[in-house]
């Protein structure tokens, strides 16, 4: 668990959480992170709200984010549609699903608008959000950007969950009111269920 030293202001605690957590992950070896990351889509494949999602909306993962790429090759995926984030602008970014890959503004590998087809907010099932930082009462620290944070309020139907390692979690995040929570927090080891559905 990440520690959090004293006397920092909000700000300065929410910056040095996002820094303490990109460092924990990418300290895992290649090796590490592929087992690890292959046990969090484990226990999200055996969840209810993934059984019940028919339109789920991932992230490619750049910067050592834990990979979902063993959740596409899971049986329990079969038949759904997978669409992902494509960031459109500074501030805002829509779901596709894709037809062709490109590099995106932070690196990213994106759906070529052009040649994919969007996807409303509200047709989404289930949202799953990257982190750099998390805790037990499911508020989740992203890159900075608000992406998600503008993003999931359109998203009126879907469940929302995050997916990080046991070593990004934290005692607790600062609330700040744009700040979105997910239901709940997947990590190799543990489910971190905060809202029933």
């Amino acid at each position: 668990m990440i520690a959090l030293p004293e006397g920092l202001r909000e700000e300065e605690a929410v910056a040095y959480l996002r820094r303490a957590g990109i460092a924990e992950r990418k300290a895992l070896s290649p090796e590490e992170r592929l087992a690890r990351s292959a046990a969090a889509c484990e226990l999200i494949a055996g969840s209810l709200v993934f059984a019940g999602a028919e339109t789920v909306m991932i992230y490619n993962s750049v910067r050592g984010e834990l990979s979902l790429e063993p959740l596409l090759a899971h049986p329990a995926a079969a038949g759904k549609r997978f669409v992902y984030p494509l960031c459109v602008s500074r501030t805002e970014m829509k779901a596709y699903a894709p037809g062709a890959w490109q590099s995106g503004i932070f690196g990213i590998r994106e759906p070529v608008p052009e040649l994919s087809r969007e996807i409303e907010p509200e047709r989404i099932d289930l949202v799953i959000c990257p982190c750099t930082a998390f805790d037990a009462a499911g508020r989740r620290i992203g890159m900075g950007a608000g992406y998600y944070d503008r993003f999931l309020p359109l998203c009126t139907r879907a469940a929302v969950i995050a997916a990080a390692f046991e070593r990004q979690r934290v005692r607790r995040i600062p609330a700040r009111p744009w700040d979105c929570s997910v239901d709940a927090v997947f990590t190799e080891r543990h489910v971190f269920q905060t809202k029933k559905r």
